[in-house]
């Protein structure tokens, strides 16, 4: 039998995302040919991988059993990518950097010309993404987070500590009566977030009178959060070093504690002997920590 990893690749793809499109989309093929892939990797095992239900797929039993070892080859391959990179002595070339979308628009624009006028034979992609891109899998070489990293393989600097506030535009606080006081917010908007229990248990400890119901838009994206913020929609949060250079809003009751998270600058453990890598990670260690 001729195994065709690539064929490999497409059924596990298929399997992560749970559809041919989506898959086609992440592997950068149209969804006929991706199709095809994974209905020959079937005639080369000569069982049936997925059946369909409805318009979804779902594995079979024999799909469920490959599913294991396919993800172990895939495993291999990455770290296997990951010890031919580490032994990169070149400068030139492609570096990827991963960071919520607030950090890529705010902070990193002048970092990244910097560090082009340092390197210019780099070329860097940024990924603004507010979930965590996975680095076992080369989605980013350098991941910028507001956690530890747990992994074994991966590495972590903690580069500080961050402080974010309340804030809200002028024109709405004016709305609102200038209110200074928690309690004196009952009737305020509030922008949240989809996982908000946790945020709304810590302003109701700081003395709002919360429900639900106040939060009257919910929006993962930091970007739009605090264009929202700015254009009156409600109460909201942001980093201090952004927030108190913003002429249009203003910390509300200002003798609240901030909110604080931690900012970590995250890579693969041999990645750290890639010469590139190791430059960019240095280089954003010593603006970041400043």
């Amino acid at each position: 039998m001729n195994f065709n990893w690539n064929h490999a690749k497409a059924f596990l793809k298929t399997v992560e995302t749970g559809s041919l499109s989506a898959a086609a989309v992440d592997l950068g093929m149209t969804q006929p040919t991706l199709g095809r892939q994974v209905t020959a990797l079937e005639e080369e095992l000569g069982v049936v991988l997925f059946e369909r239900v409805g318009r979804g797929l779902v594995l079979t039993p024999n799909g469920e059993q490959l599913l294991d070892h396919v993800r172990k080859m895939a495993q291999s391959a990455d770290h296997l990518s990951m010890l031919a990179s580490g032994q990169n002595e070149n400068i030139a070339g492609k570096i990827i950097i991963t960071a919520t979308d607030v950090m890529a628009f705010h902070v990193l624009p002048s970092i990244i010309i910097a560090l082009r006028r340092a390197e210019p034979e780099l070329s860097v992609e940024v990924i603004a993404s507010n979930s965590a891109s996975d680095l076992l899998r080369r989605e980013a070489d350098i991941a910028l987070r507001a956690f530890r990293p747990t992994e074994p393989e991966l590495i972590g600097r903690k580069l500080r500590d961050d402080e974010s506030y309340l804030y809200a535009a002028n024109t709405y606080l004016q709305q609102l009566g200038n209110p200074d006081r928690p309690d004196q917010f009952s009737q305020a908007n509030f922008l949240g977030f989809k996982d908000n229990q946790r945020y709304l248990e810590t302003l109701r400890g700081w003395g709002f009178a919360l429900h639900d119901g106040h939060f009257s838009v919910i929006c993962e994206s930091l970007i739009i959060h605090w264009q929202m913020v700015l254009e009156g929609a409600g109460v909201g949060v942001m980093a201090g070093a952004i927030g108190d250079h913003e002429p249009r809003v203003r910390r509300i009751v200002p003798t609240l504690p901030p909110f604080i998270s931690e900012l970590w600058l995250v890579t693969h453990r041999e990645l750290k002997t890639n010469l590139r890598v190791r430059r960019v990670f240095d280089f954003l260690a010593h603006h970041l920590s400043t």
